[in-house]
Parts: structure tokens; C-alpha cells; sequence
């Protein structure tokens, strides 16, 4: 493992995907025993995308969190996907964690509700938590949720919106094996905005695999801009972002 300070942020980089993930998983469940041990409950996001899987397959894994203390979030959802669809963000998280770690509560967003009132919905939920720990990730275009660049505000007056997803977000679900083709995949979503993101008090990164390694060059390199959505993590308060060898190739 190396680690290095960039722009404010923590970089880590691991020789494997799989350490990169069980050390991700170590350092939020430090995390979250840290902020227990001051509050009776806190409040996490998670990511939902095959990025995550090595860091919930260890989190899953850590029987010493004491989920029944832990308010769960996710960062985005389809439009007008059913909730036990195979490719829902939702139904992704209860199986890679909240079927077997049962958290005090995991806020879902109601990808068939009226996006508006469902917006509405999850950003009342969010206003009445402190959201403590972002466990996020970065897509190939730099979007952090689905805060592509052409909807990305880093001064979004919104906690919650619905957005028409980039043609570069949709190839990526493609590649990602979560849909056989373009076609197939939801034109429309919503997601925690930028803002809502960087409320986190600290924010864990995970970031594997080469076609992410433009994104990561930019983001830690790159002008501040919504060219590439990540780029707003250098204003966080607490970021560490964890690489393996392909994502941070091109540093």
C-alpha cells in the first residue's frame, strides 16, 4: 500500500482490487465504531456498482459492527425501475449487505414513484440525519452518484434530483455487465446531489479497474470544474480515495 496527500485528499493505492477493498471495509468500520462511541446513531451512504463489491463483500464480513445503531442511505436509484429488478441499487445493497446486517434503518428511494415527490421524500429523510460517513465511488465520465457533467452543480440548492443520465453513464452500466445492452438501460434517475455528497463528514472513495483511470488522473489533477464531477471531493472536509494498480495507471 502506498498512500499520498493530493489536493487535501488521502490517496491510497493497493496492488490488488481485493486488498484495496478489505482496506477500504477496515477503515469505515473503524469509522463508524470511532463516531459510535460519541453518538447513539449515525448516519452512512453507500454506492451501489460492481466498484463497490470487494469493500462490501469485507464489510459484510466484519461482524463486530453494530448495524442496529446505523441509519443507511443510498446515493442514487433508476427511474421507473421495479425495486426487485435485478440492476436496482437497492436490491444490490440488501444482497450484498442488508438481508444478513440488519442496519436500524435502510432508506430506499422508490424508483417508481413520481420523481418529483420522490425526490421530495428522500431529501426529507436526509434533512433529518447528519450524514456521517460516503462510502461513493467514481464513474468512468467523473461523476460521483449519477451527478454526470452535464446536470453536475457543485452549488446545487437541492439535497435530492432527478436527472436524465449521459450516454457515457448508461455505456458503463453496459460494461459493467448490469445490462445487456444500451437499450435496456433506464434514460432517467435520481441521485444525492453534489452538496448532499460532500455534507459527509468523511467520505471513503472506492475507485478499481482501468477505464477509471482517466477519471482519477483528472480528479486529482484536473481543474476543479464540473467537466469532471469529481473534482469537487478536493473541497471536502475528510476524503480518501482507494485505487488499485489499473485506476491510478495513469498517475
Amino acid at each position: 500500500m502506498e498512500a499520498t496527500t493530493m489536493n487535501q485528499l488521502t490517496v491510497l493505492r493497493y496492488t490488488s482490487r481485493l486488498d484495496m477493498g478489505k482496506a477500504v471495509a477496515s477503515d469505515v468500520a473503524a469509522k463508524m465504531k470511532e463516531l459510535l462511541e460519541q453518538k447513539s446513531s449515525i448516519a452512512v451512504v453507500f454506492a451501489s456498482a460492481p466498484s463497490q463489491n470487494e469493500f462490501l463483500d469485507a464489510l459484510h464480513e466484519d461482524e463486530s459492527i453494530p448495524w442496529e445503531r446505523i441509519v443507511c442511505f443510498h446515493l442514487d436509484e433508476y427511474v421507473g425501475l421495479p425495486a426487485d429488478a435485478p440492476q436496482s441499487f437497492s436490491l444490490f445493497l440488501k444482497e450484498k449487505l442488508f438481508n444478513s446486517r440488519k442496519p436500524k434503518q435502510f432508506n430506499v428511494i422508490n424508483g417508481l414513484n413520481d420523481p418529483k415527490d420522490e425526490c421530495t421524500r428522500y431529501s426529507e429523510l436526509l434533512a433529518s440525519h447528519s450524514i456521517d460517513i460516503a462510502c461513493i465511488g467514481i464513474g468512468e465520465n467523473g461523476h460521483i452518484a449519477f451527478n454526470d457533467p452535464h446536470v453536475a452543480d457543485f452549488n446545487d440548492p437541492l439535497r435530492v434530483k432527478s436527472v436524465m443520465l449521459d450516454e457515457t453513464s448508461r455505456v458503463q452500466q453496459v460494461n459493467d455487465g448490469c445490462f445487456d445492452a444500451l437499450d435496456n438501460v433506464p434514460v432517467e434517475a435520481i441521485t444525492l446531489t453534489i452538496p448532499t455528497i460532500l455534507s459527509a463528514s468523511s467520505i471513503f472513495c472506492t475507485v478499481p479497474g482501468e477505464r477509471k483511470s482517466k477519471a482519477v488522473q483528472e480528479t486529482l489533477y484536473g481543474p476543479v470544474d464540473i467537466r469532471y464531477p469529481a473534482t469537487a471531493l478536493r473541497k471536502a472536509a475528510s476524503c480518501r480515495i482507494y485505487l488499485d494498480e489499473e485506476s491510478a495507471s495513469l498517475l
